[in-house]
């Protein structure tokens, strides 16, 4: 016969889960180490059959009344589910925002090296933040910076969507263009996470 095992009491990782002598109600609604539903008792004699099957008594409905235990190994279970949440963080992309400026007045060779700017970066599956820079007597003109935005929308409109149209915002005009899901680049590596970058 294996030797019996101490129950597991240390606290659990996130949400507060009560678990064996933590759970002070009178009675719980208990389901067994197999599935089965035992009905309503009392939470001392859950704990003895829990303890008899060498396992945990983990309350996984407080909220009902009586609260819903289950008799399972808490630390085998506890482990699964960190590891569940390891395995999705690694898996999880996070969208970064991008800022590229330009000036009203910007050349064609110089309004073909930011795009391209954009282009890598939408297709890094980050967003893009447009700026269109504004000085002195050139506010006087907002048209021209949303005819460059508009432009630019255009030019990138298999990669991306206008998530924000242009709005002058003081001096400057934004715009914001969010990659689209077939544009993004199946390399896992370029979707690491980054800090926010201003590129101009």
């Amino acid at each position: 016969m294996p030797p019996r095992r101490r129950p597991d009491n240390r606290p659990p990782a996130g949400r507060p889960t009560r678990i064996n002598d933590a759970i002070r109600v009178d009675q719980v609604r208990l389901i067994d180490h197999n599935g089965d539903n035992r009905g309503v008792m009392a939470t001392d004699d859950a704990r003895d059959i829990a303890a008899d099957a060498n396992l945990d008594l983990v309350e996984v409905a407080a909220e009902a009344r009586p609260p819903v235990c289950r008799i399972m190994d808490y630390g085998k279970w506890r482990y699964e589910q960190e590891q569940k949440a390891k395995q999705a963080k690694r898996h999880q992309s996070t969208i970064t925002v991008k800022e590229i400026k330009f000036r009203p007045k910007i050349d064609s060779h110089d309004y073909e090296t930011k795009k391209g700017h954009v282009v890598r970066f939408l297709k890094q599956r980050n967003k893009v933040k447009v700026t269109i820079m504004f000085r002195g007597r050139e506010l006087l003109h907002p048209e021209r910076g949303e005819a460059i935005l508009n432009q630019l929308a255009e030019d990138v409109e298999d990669l991306a969507m206008i998530e924000s149209k242009p709005n002058l915002d003081g001096r400057n005009m934004i715009m914001v263009l969010a990659p689209l899901r077939s544009a993004a680049d199946p390399d896992p590596e370029t979707a690491a996470d980054e800090a926010v970058t201003t590129e101009s």
